[in-house]
């Protein structure tokens, strides 16, 4: 499959795109408006990737001649540009094809990251707090906004639960692949005996859903206020302001208790529930990718280990790609970009096995 044929699609949808953007009352719809412009901004960079690439190869062929050329100054100075552009003429291919790969629409959106205490006890709870933090840092790194939906406080300073909501460009292509079991090993503060101990926690990203994707009708929710729990502080109230929502036909509950009224916890229930329904729904499509492609991105089973954090060793492991890290402490302070950049590289590997897009 030839680039020029499938750029020249590209092309013409960038321009439609631009069409519609110039109308007057493209805002109106701010959700299809926000849809619109990150698709228009991903078909710019494809163009202008496809700039560089077609100079570079103009180059390369341009100086192949100037180096025959009688004048040696000449033809040294030519010759000294080509090692650069035989270099980067195969980094811009791939990164064209990749760009050219059908686009997941999820991949642009924004993600709700849900982060469960497993096997541990008070080790497993402290550890959700450490991968809290690890995910903050890396939105932060990133330019990505963090917000706090719910948590759950354990009472050894650390969490049961706790649900982020990250927003920006490509939230949900990068965190995919985090979805999981985090298994930890390490000596906990509380052992004698200097024994290390393994614990877990799990991790569901969940892209986030619009009210276009589903339909929560009021007569499949059980919505009920109820008292707020956990460990006291000057975050959790004392008045009915927490909010339980129950889909009765899943039978999926969400309880929110963050938030200042009960009408901000119903309101985080609902985006979080919605969230989870709209998951599922991502899940029977992704029935239809290769066994490989589901390995890397994870099948949404909370019990499917991905990777592991060895405190003694200053090692961490990622199972899916069997690529081992000895940054541990970078990794934690939200260096994670080491491992999503892997596992996208070979996920983008996979896909474009598959696709048949080349450059002949």
């Amino acid at each position: 499959m030839e680039f020029a044929g499938l750029i020249e699609q590209r092309r013409e949808r960038l321009a439609e795109l631009e069409k519609r953007i110039s109308q007057p009352d493209f805002f109106n719809d701010q959700a299809t408006a926000a849809n619109v412009m990150r698709e228009h901004r991903s078909l710019q960079k494809l163009m202008t990737l496809w700039d560089s690439y077609e100079s570079a190869c103009r180059n390369l062929d341009e100086n192949r001649e100037l180096a025959k050329d009688e004048d040696e100054e000449i033809a040294a100075m030519a010759g000294e540009e080509i090692p650069g552009l035989e270099s980067s003429i195969p980094v811009l291919r791939e990164q064209l094809q990749y760009s050219l790969l059908p686009q997941d629409p999820t991949e642009e959106r924004n993600a709700l990251v849900e982060i469960r205490a497993g096997a541990g006890g008070d080790e497993a709870s402290l550890f959700v707090g450490e991968v809290m933090r690890m995910y903050e840092r890396y939105a932060d790194s990133c330019n990505w906004k963090c917000e706090h939906l719910e948590s759950s406080p354990s009472e050894v300073g650390g969490f049961k639960e706790v649900v982020l909501k990250l927003s920006g460009e490509e939230v949900f292509r990068r965190m995919k692949y985090e979805s999981g079991v985090h298994r930890v090993q390490r000596v906990p503060a509380t052992e004698t005996q200097g024994r290390i101990h393994t614990s877990t926690v799990t991790v569901a990203v969940m892209p986030e859903a619009q009210e276009v994707d589903i339909e929560l009708k009021p007569d499949e929710l059980h919505i009920q206020a109820t008292r707020s729990g956990g460990p006291g502080g000057q975050h959790v109230n004392t008045t009915d302001s927490a909010v339980q929502v129950t889909h009765l036909p899943s039978g999926i509950q969400v309880k929110c208790q963050d938030g200042r009224s009960q009408g901000q916890n119903k309101e985080k229930a609902l985006e979080i529930l919605r969230s989870k329904l709209f998951e599922a729904k991502q899940h029977e499509e992704q029935e239809k990718y290769s066994a490989q492609r589901r390995a890397l991105i994870g099948s949404g089973d909370r019990s499917e280990k991905i990777r592991t954090y060895n405190f003694p060793q200053s090692r961490v492991t990622d199972h899916r790609i069997n690529h081992t890290s000895h940054n541990l402490e970078g990794i934690l302070t939200g260096e994670v970009h080491e491992f999503t950049e892997e596992l996208q590289k070979t996920e983008m590997a996979q896909r474009l096995a598959e696709s048949g897009i080349n450059s002949d």
